[in-house]
């Protein structure tokens, strides 16, 4: 063994960093699956039209739903009821950019959106935090903080996926300013704002200005935030949700339309219907946002999944919304629009369940083509809760797609003939030159995985996987640095929210 070749051995045994692969982009080369044939897309397409044009969307929204009839839609105002002339639609959802690059504080960690490119989003939204350690608990601010700090420190997650955990010891109308605050200062990776109501993106907006010393316009060429705006299925677009999609399609930031249809509750029990009508909501969705402002960045949204049909309780991670997943990748390719999927479980506790079912949603958004993964890390109990040992359970499996998702190499170097020459019949490669030099890097090293022997593993404690994440992200937190930021932007942004907060609670 060669001296260096030890040192690097050396480095590896008595380092206690988890094993962690580097901050990078990641290229889904792979086709992606179509589980669906050309002409069945097209039938869930015309089906999709028909019904924006017969039963249409009740659009609670004022200012949305003058848009959509300035635009050739029929308005009931009586019903709030709005009609969607088909070649409207198909005229609108033209001027959506196939892709789109978001900012990050740190500029190495920019995100492309569309073309390939896969994008890991952290949870986002649930209202209670969870570890072994301390249980289940209202989501609070420190919980908030903490969850952030981790997902900073894993590289292998791209993007804060909209607040962690819901910190409710906060005021509800102002809390929004505390996570962005926290965002912006705890990590350097690109963030999620909320879309519940103009006035949280507007403040979103104004703090990203300060933040990355830029004005609104140049945000608007450059996008620095990512929200979802979910349909309140079935078939209606809220006030909320309507301010938050029209705010942020005039700043020019991107927008996740997503329908939220639970086949047999929130949409028809056959995942056919369920696509049609997921379909459609996201259409009419996209076509405001262009009305709004044509060429706005959008994704395709799709959460298509089932309930159980004894309890009426959400599934998820089951083969319906993989399939449903994969048949949704194909629609937004058909309408060339980046797509939006998750990684789901229905599962209480970090268990083989979860594990299962994040597997299963895994395998089939990727494969489906996918550019960003929503939830990709750390969502548990059908998404009311923020795990922090999900959140390394799924950091783990994210690194083993991503590996996956690496090209294999075939020339002359990985063929070996030589070695093979070298070791002959019935000798062992560990002494080979060839892989000697190779051994330190050759093959995926897990964060999370124990591949000691039994023997071993006992002796060490025969910990499980959950207990080996806990400490994961225990240690994760205790090392966390904080990325630099200018005092003055921080000073700036740490007024902005004072003022901000006082506005607010003085309309209250």
């Amino acid at each position: 063994m060669t001296r260096e070749a030890t040192k690097r051995r050396e480095r590896r045994v008595v380092s206690s960093a988890p094993r962690q692969l580097r901050f990078a982009g990641v290229t889904n080369r792979y086709p992606p699956i179509a589980l669906l044939s050309a002409d069945e897309i097209d039938s869930i397409h015309h089906a999709s039209l028909r019904l924006l044009a017969e039963i249409g969307m009740e659009v609670m929204h004022d200012e949305s739903r003058a848009l959509l009839k300035a635009a050739g839609a029929e308005v009931d105002e009586a019903t709030q009821r709005v009609r969607f002339d088909p070649a409207m639609i198909e005229e609108k959802i033209r001027t959506v950019p196939s892709s789109f690059t978001l900012q990050a504080r740190d500029p190495a960690k920019n995100l492309k959106v569309g073309d390939g490119s896969l994008i890991f989003a952290a949870t986002g939204g649930p209202a209670f935090a969870h570890d072994i350690e301390r249980g289940r608990r209202a989501g609070n601010y420190q919980d908030m903080c903490d969850y952030m700090k981790v997902v900073q420190s894993l590289n292998v997650i791209h993007q804060e996926g909209g607040c962690p955990c819901e910190p409710t010891d906060l005021p509800a109308d102002s809390r929004h300013l505390d996570f962005y605050l926290a965002a912006i200062r705890l990590t350097d990776k690109n963030w999620q704002c909320w879309a519940l109501g103009g006035y949280r993106v507007e403040d979103a907006i104004e703090m990203l200005s300060i933040a990355l010393g830029q004005s609104r316009e140049e945000l608007r060429k450059n996008p620095a935030t990512l929200t979802i705006v979910n349909s309140n299925s079935p078939l209606r677009l809220d006030i909320p949700m309507g301010e938050g999609l029209c705010a942020m399609a005039r700043a020019g930031q991107p927008v996740a339309m997503t329908p939220f249809t639970l086949s047999g509750a929130m949409s028809p029990v056959t995942i056919a219907g369920a696509l049609a009508q997921q379909n459609a909501e996201a259409l009419a969705l996209i076509a405001l946002s262009q009305i709004v402002s044509a060429g706005a960045p959008v994704m395709y949204g799709g959460f298509t999944s089932n309930v159980d049909m004894r309890t009426g309780a959400p599934a998820f991670g089951t083969p319906e919304y993989a399939k449903a997943q994969l048949a949704s990748g194909q629609l937004a390719r058909r309408y060339n629009i980046p797509f939006r999927s998750s990684n789901v479980t229905a599962s209480n506790c970090v268990d083989v369940q979860a594990a299962y079912e994040s597997g299963m949603s895994l395998w089939s958004t990727i494969m489906g083509g996918v550019h960003l993964i929503e939830h990709a890390a750390g969502w548990l109990e059908g998404g009311l809760t923020a795990s922090f040992e999900k959140l390394v359970l799924d950091a783990e499996m994210l690194q083993l797609m991503r590996s996956f998702l690496d090209p294999l190499t075939v020339n002359n170097d990985t063929l070996a003939f030589e070695a093979m020459q070298e070791v002959g019949p019935g000798g062992h490669f560990f002494g080979a030159q060839h892989t000697l030099a190779r051994f330190d890097h050759a093959f995926y090293e897990p964060m999370l995985s124990d591949w000691r022997n039994f023997e071993t593993w006992s002796e060490g404690g025969a910990k499980t996987g959950t207990e080996r994440a806990h400490a994961i992200w225990k240690e994760l937190l205790r090392t966390y640095e904080e990325p630099p930021l200018d005092p003055a932007r921080l000073e700036a942004l740490e007024g902005y929210v004072a003022r901000r907060k006082e506005a607010i609670h003085r309309q209250s």
